[in-house]
């Protein structure tokens, strides 16, 4: 429990702690911080009291405008500050509690602060590692039976993609323009992008990087994982499918990636951890998966008696529930349906990866998290937004520690604050699809919003809410705790093609900005329709006090 009152739907609780950089009106100076209920505690205010023996010759980190310094100190560092970050905001510390000058110049409302990108990214790289979100595209492009290209289950396919527009949630995003090729029988022609889609993904960011040539054997890959955000990376379909062949992605994808602006320790994140996908070659992989689920049964059976709890919240006895995940295991098999879909609250997720990686991705420590994910979108003229896909992060075939070690099995080089991407995130039912290409099967069917409105691919004027909840349950008791994972803000998008650098440049001051300001503005075909007010509005930020929630307007 902690001093600084905390409501108990508050996404900052005691167990969260996530890691952030932020400046405010009074001292625009960009500093980290971190999130504790609707407060902001500035870690350059408090930094003398990171005296422990990893830390305390490395106070100077927590004066940086960046976490990049922070994150290459390593695990050791990362582990003893949230340590103290946790005694210091506890109830029964005094160093804060009761030092009221110190606590008057710590601590930051978060309604007051503007956050920022939480480190600077060098490098960055979009992974591709949903099985299903790669089946779905491939066989809507190539057909069923070359959905999947032959390397795919052999290795995290991913690309380099575009660090210098990699944005916090609160950057303008603009509607891209460039070449398509509609119809296949005819010239392309150049224009706005028309499929404007949202990609459900979360990234993480690199700590302690590795010297150019030396890979990272997986073995070591998690002390090289600093932390989570949720990220949206923004796809013009239209534009990207007439370009990717041979070289993959380019402007079809480089025009915007959005992050969450907290980063979401993996300590904090440790709670949620699950098994990764069972490896193992075709015949041997059923047994591997009984062998786990008659364990795991045992163990419940032992800690809880003869009852385990089911994904439908049902219960059953343990010979039942054996009986109805090896059901599940016969008919995934005769189907060939290895999409993860039997996990509960209990029952233990099982994943398959068949063929079994080579050595260098073969990893048996956990490191799968249970992640629960949400889209939503709110057009014009809703009164509240309607969910679209309901997905989460354990549905990855590819693990972080598999990502990382491949991407310096040939020695390249990463550093800290460098980002990894997962790629889109997709489950198995069609509710659970991370992006309107596939909600919509390539736009063929309508998305229902309700009220009779649908939706294929964006329009302009959408709200789109991207929201992470995790269940906490904290290890020193029985009850579950708070949401640990929520970040919420707005950003609104300029609708005009053209975009000048005075009104980039212009920031509006939310304290004193007329009450209207803060209403969606009306959107025109062309500016000459737009009224002076229009003209004249600048991109505004709505900040607000959550980790892994965003919210766009979007403008062509």
């Amino acid at each position: 429990m902690s001093f600084i009152q905390v409501d108990k739907d508050s996404d900052f609780p005691l167990q969260n702690l996530p890691y952030g950089v932020f400046s405010t009106k009074e001292e625009p100076r960009h500093r980290l911080g971190v999130a504790i209920g609707d407060q902001i505690l500035d870690l350059s205010v408090i930094k003398h009291l990171f005296n422990g023996p990893a830390l305390a010759k490395h106070q100077h980190v927590f004066d940086q405008p960046t976490l990049n310094a922070f994150m290459g100190l390593g695990r050791a560092a990362w582990m003893e500050a949230r340590a103290r970050l946790q005694k210091l905001l506890s109830a029964s510390e005094p160093a804060l509690r009761d030092n009221a000058e110190l606590r008057g110049r710590a601590f930051v409302p978060q309604a007051s602060a503007t956050m920022h990108l939480p480190a600077h990214i060098g490098d960055y790289t979009d992974f591709y590692s949903s099985r299903q979100h790669a089946t779905n595209v491939g066989i809507m492009f190539r057909g069923k039976e070359n959905a999947l290209m032959p390397n795919w289950l052999h290795l995290p396919v991913g690309y380099h993609g575009r660090a210098s527009s990699v944005v916090v949630s609160g950057t303008p995003i603009r509607r891209p323009v460039g070449q398509m090729r509609p119809d296949n029988d005819k010239p392309p022609v150049f224009g706005a992008c028309k499929r404007l889609d949202i990609e459900l993904e979360m990234a993480f960011f690199v700590g302690p990087g590795n010297k150019y040539g030396e890979p990272i054997p997986i073995s070591r890959a998690q002390e090289h994982i600093f932390g989570m955000v949720l990220m949206n990376d923004w796809s013009a379909r239209d534009i990207q499918k007439w370009e990717y062949v041979p070289l993959g992605p380019f402007l079809g994808k480089s025009f915007g990636t959005t992050i969450s602006p907290w980063v979401v320790t993996m300590e904090a994140l440790m709670p949620f951890v699950l098994p990764n996908p069972v490896q193992a070659q075709s015949k041997g992989v059923w047994a591997v998966c009984l062998f786990w689920i008659a364990i795991h049964a045992v163990m419940m059976e032992r800690a809880f008696g003869a009852h385990v709890q089911t994904k439908d919240s049902d219960y059953m006895d343990i010979t039942s529930a054996q009986k109805d995940l090896s059901k599940h295991v016969h008919e995934s098999k005769q189907s060939n349906d290895l999409s993860c879909s039997t996990s509960g609250t209990v029952v233990p997720f099982i994943c398959f990866q068949d063929p079994k990686p080579l050595p260098y991705l073969q990893d048996k420590e956990p490191y799968t998290f249970d992640i629960k994910l949400f889209v939503a979108i709110k057009g014009e003229g809703m009164s509240m937004p309607t969910t679209i896909c309901r997905s989460n992060f354990k549905h990855m075939y590819w693990t972080m520690k598999q990502q990382l070690a491949h991407h310096s099995i040939n020695g390249c080089n990463l550093r800290p604050g460098d980002l990894l991407a997962s790629g889109t995130i997709s489950g198995p039912e069609p509710e659970s699809f991370g992006s309107m290409l596939e909600l919509s099967w390539n736009g063929t069917k309508e998305i229902p919003l309700g009220r009779g409105q649908s939706r294929k691919f964006l329009q302009d004027g959408d709200e789109i809410i991207l929201t992470v909840f995790g269940l906490f349950v904290p290890l020193f008791a029985l009850t579950p705790g708070k949401i640990l994972l929520s970040l919420q803000n707005k950003l609104s998008v300029v609708f005009w093609a053209q975009v000048t650098a005075r009104a980039m440049a212009s920031v509006w001051d939310l304290a004193s900005a007329p009450e209207k300001s803060f209403q969606p503005c009306q959107i025109h075909d062309d500016r000459s329709k737009a009224t002076s007010e229009e003209k004249d509005l600048s991109p505004h930020l709505y900040p607000s006090c959550s980790f892994i929630q965003m919210y766009y307007f979007l403008y062509e």
